[in-house]
């Protein structure tokens, strides 16, 4: 993997990210004592970018990291245009849609002008309107959870893992948008340019 810039999704996935490359051999001792957020290692000329979910796939659509690894929730809500050639079998999770109990009945549907507040308003558009589905979208950034409670909106679109944040908030899953799990994705002038690398990178990590 000469010379790559790999750009690596802070929280949840970060820590098997990291772990995958450290199985192949690149120091990656600085990620879990410092706040780097480009850390080099020299002896294998690779470069490792750490960055928000959201704007892993920006960093590799536009060249700035060769690849990437990121959740496929991150990766479908910016729309990016790049390559996604690898399923990682970690970051399991699901985009749902969730409100309070009293939205249990599919007769949620039937309602007009439902607020929906979402971390992820590309694809909360997108599965509302698909359904024909009267919505205004509220873009929110974090404590998703809150927004039915003080009545910023009716329903919510978030990640859900056990589902024991939505429970303790009085929220329960009404329907389900996707399911998601890390990916590895690559630049498209990348695949082609240092197609080399990239393979070599593709066909480590699967052998892992």
């Amino acid at each position: 993997m000469s010379g790559l810039t790999v750009a690596l999704a802070k929280g949840r996935l970060l820590d098997p990210s990291v772990g995958i490359f450290q199985a192949l051999g690149y120091d990656l001792s600085e990620a879990a004592s410092s706040r780097k957020l480009v850390i080099e290692d020299g002896t294998r000329r690779a470069r490792f970018l750490f960055a928000k979910p959201m704007d892993v796939p920006i960093y590799v659509e536009y060249g700035a990291a060769d690849v990437g690894i990121v959740g496929q929730d991150a990766l479908y809500e910016s729309g990016t245009n790049v390559y996604e050639p690898l399923v990682l079998n970690y970051g399991h999770c699901r985009l749902v849609v969730a409100g309070k109990a009293e939205y249990r009945d599919a007769e949620w549907k039937m309602l007009a002008g439902l607020r929906v507040a979402t971390q992820y308003p590309r694809l909360a558009k997108q599965y509302f309107a698909s359904r024909g589905l009267s919505a205004e979208i509220i873009q929110v950034y974090g404590s998703v959870e809150l927004a039915p409670t003080v009545g910023l909106a009716d329903l919510i679109v978030d990640v859900v893992d056990t589902g024991r944040t939505l429970k303790e908030n009085g929220l329960i899953e009404l329907a389900e948008i996707l399911q998601s799990q890390a990916v590895l994705i690559v630049n498209r002038a990348s695949h082609t340019l240092r197609a080399e690398a990239v393979r070599e990178l593709m066909e480590r990590v699967v052998n892992l």
